[in-house]
């Protein structure tokens, strides 16, 4: 025994803090926005600041259309209650419950005011998957079998395909064609990115442009669910309630964010080029572009004939 834990025994399960696909996608664009740092220096004069704002922009925009895939707060929602623990039992807790719906399941939430009640630690965060080539009632089963709190049982039936609330088809094909639009949105990033590497900076706000509206179309395909009515998830007395999410948000200011710089770069295309050029580093130096020679060499032969 080692302050508490026996090392040799399967160990007992932890609330999760954070999703490791989450984290992985983080640290890769953190480090491609360090190793940019790492060569800011090398640029002179403007150029520096204008280089250091468009690459963090645009990968704040990159890093946010892949993080919203692997978020579970697309469609939020929290209520205290107080609510049986255990089924077959008459012993009443008071907790936090949550619900929050992502683009690939559900993640229901029990913590209880205070986590230790009734000689046990009430801090539960169960994933229940909908993507496809997972299955949720399965995972809503091997939730039965474990012996989940009741509370969780009870908001996750919600959600399965035998409910009477019948919404986890809409979920479900909501969620795959939302994800569908993201992953189309980051490949239109990626090209907009070439394009404006290159000397066709209008065609690089048109593609900017086409990411926003694939933002904005995985925003109404998500809203769809919306048109289904929801079933009433009453816990004690209290009702709990589900709203439009972080992520939800998130995804509609970045959506627009991206019409409004490809608009002002089609603009500028058409209105002052010179400026958009210079805010690209791509304008020709007009100085170079009519250097004279520096060394003239002249015949002495015509020289000396007034020639």
């Amino acid at each position: 025994l080692f302050d508490g834990v026996y090392p040799f025994y399967p160990q007992p399960r932890k609330a999760a803090v954070f999703d490791i696909s989450t984290i992985i996608v983080i640290v890769v664009f953190l480090t491609l926005a360090c190793s940019f740092l790492l060569i800011i220096p090398g640029i002179r004069g403007r150029a520096r600041l204008y280089w250091t704002l468009r690459v963090l922009l645009s990968l704040f925009v990159g890093v946010v259309i892949v993080v919203v895939q692997f978020t579970g707060d697309w469609e939020t929602g929290w209520v205290q209650a107080n609510t049986s623990y255990k089924s077959f039992s008459p012993v009443q807790v008071n907790a936090d419950i949550g619900l929050h719906i992502g683009l690939a399941g559900v993640n229901v939430t029990l913590r209880g005011n205070p986590v230790n009640q009734i000689n046990e630690t009430i801090n539960y965060n169960e994933h229940f998957p909908w993507n496809f080539g997972a299955d949720y009632d399965r995972s809503y089963s091997k939730g039965l079998e474990k012996g989940l709190p009741s509370p969780i049982l009870y908001v996750a039936e919600k959600f399965s395909a035998q409910s009477p609330c019948a919404v986890h088809r809409q979920y479900r094909i909501a969620g795959h064609y939302a994800s569908a639009m993201l992953w189309v949105a980051f490949c239109t990033w990626i090209i907009s990115n070439i394009l404006f590497s290159m000397p066709v900076l209008v065609y690089g706000g048109y593609m900017l442009l086409v990411t926003g509206a694939f933002m904005i179309f995985s925003l109404l395909s998500f809203s769809t669910v919306r048109n289904s009515p929801m079933c009433q998830i009453q816990i004690g007395t209290r009702t709990l309630h589900v709203a439009y999410g972080g992520s939800f948000w998130l995804m509609v200011a970045i959506g627009l964010l991206c019409f409004v710089v490809g608009i002002t770069i089609v603009a500028m295309h058409h209105l002052n080029l010179d400026l958009l050029k210079t805010f690209f580093d791509l304008r020709e130096d007009k100085a170079e572009e009519y250097q004279e020679m520096p060394e003239l060499f002249i015949n002495p032969h015509f020289v000396n004939k007034g020639l």
